[in-house]
């Protein structure tokens, strides 16, 4: 909106700062943090009254989490209101990449999970219907600009050409990554951090694949207009950043499905944006193991009415091997800042 204000205007003054991604970026950080600052303590009093009996707490989970129940869950919508405004601000609203990105998170909405007295929330298969519809739509208008080729990291100008193929993979990228982020939140913090440096990271990425001097310079795929996203990434780090400092240990408030499924889908978004699907595995891994150890346990009792791990997701199997929450969630950070540079660094190494 006010890049849009300053082109009209012809950017004069001060306001030629606005041309610049780097400025906006920065921006960005600023105004979702100080928003979500100033809504949070009241945005919380309001769930404290609208909810009562706040998130439902798993009665197989660890005995330590039944201290936590009352806490109001659905903090997500905090993220998503300082995230949506500081976004709308300052990136240019006539990049259709950019609605790609706030049509998704938009629309992924927490799917009732409160007004149910069971932590299951709404029937999966529903859920995921939805979520699918969603990802499709943010597809549709992302692949018109960028392509259906999935490049290899570690090479330059490698990919393999899916053709159509391309609208499931990125699909189930978007719809797996979105439920995944939604796993790791099981504990304060936990998610929210490594939300952060994720963003952080394909910041990096979708400025460098928006430029055609440095993409063609690493060797990496350049996205016209992707650089735009990089202030998407910086809003995103903003706004975790306002609802962490009310997340902390102990958490006066809880993300819920709003923010987990909005912000792990929009981190996806970003990675197809960018052709850098493959590194999003690599960047998000901390998020991606979450999963895979919710799928593994699940097929392995199914089958042989055994479980590998004490409890999924795996951040409850270290605490069940008596792990203090603290440690699981800082050594995670730290497993998730190595999972980023380690991303970075394929931009280099091609």
């Amino acid at each position: 909106m006010l890049y849009w204000l300053a082109e009209w205007l012809g950017f004069p003054g001060v306001l030629n700062l606005i041309r610049y991604l780097s400025f906006r970026s920065g921006a960005a950080v600023a105004t979702a943090l100080i928003i979500g600052l100033w809504i949070g303590p009241r945005f919380i009093l309001m769930l404290r009254m609208r909810q009562g009996k706040g998130q439902p707490i798993r009665e197989d989970g660890p005995q330590s989490h039944l201290a936590k129940k009352g806490t109001p869950t659905m903090g997500g919508l905090m993220i998503l209101i300082s995230l949506m405004i500081s976004a709308l601000l300052w990136m240019d609203l006539s990049n259709r990449l950019v609605w790609a990105c706030i049509a998704l998170v938009g629309f992924l909405d927490d799917l009732g999970k409160v007004t149910k007295s069971s932590h299951r929330g709404i029937p999966g298969r529903v859920r995921l219907l939805v979520e699918f519809v969603i990802a499709g739509i943010a597809v549709l208008l992302i692949v018109s600009r960028t392509g259906t080729d999935l490049y290899l990291p570690f090479f330059s100008e490698v990919y393999i050409p899916l053709g159509p193929l391309y609208y499931v993979f990125a699909m189930v990228l978007i719809v797996g990554f979105g439920n995944a982020v939604n796993l790791t939140d099981g504990l304060d913090g936990l998610a929210t951090f490594p939300v952060m440096i994720a963003s952080l990271a394909f910041l990096v990425i979708v400025y460098l694949s928006g430029n055609v001097k440095f993409a063609g310079y690493l060797g990496i795929p350049h996205v016209p207009g992707a650089g735009e996203l990089a202030i998407f990434a910086a809003a995103i780090i903003g706004a975790c950043l306002a609802f962490l400092w009310f997340n902390a240990p102990p958490a006066a408030v809880f993300m819920g499905d709003t923010g987990s499924l909005a912000l792990g889908g929009a981190l996806a978004t970003i990675a197809v944006t960018a052709q850098h699907e493959l590194v999003l595995v690599l960047v998000g891994g901390l998020f991606v193991v979450e999963a895979l150890s919710v799928i593994i346990q699940v097929f392995w009792y199914k089958r042989t009415g055994k479980r590998i791990f004490r409890m999924a997701p795996i951040h409850h199997h270290f605490e069940q091997l008596g792990w203090p929450e603290s440690t699981v969630v800082v050594r995670f950070w730290i497993v998730s800042i190595v999972l980023a540079l380690a991303g970075l660094a394929t931009l280099k190494l091609r």
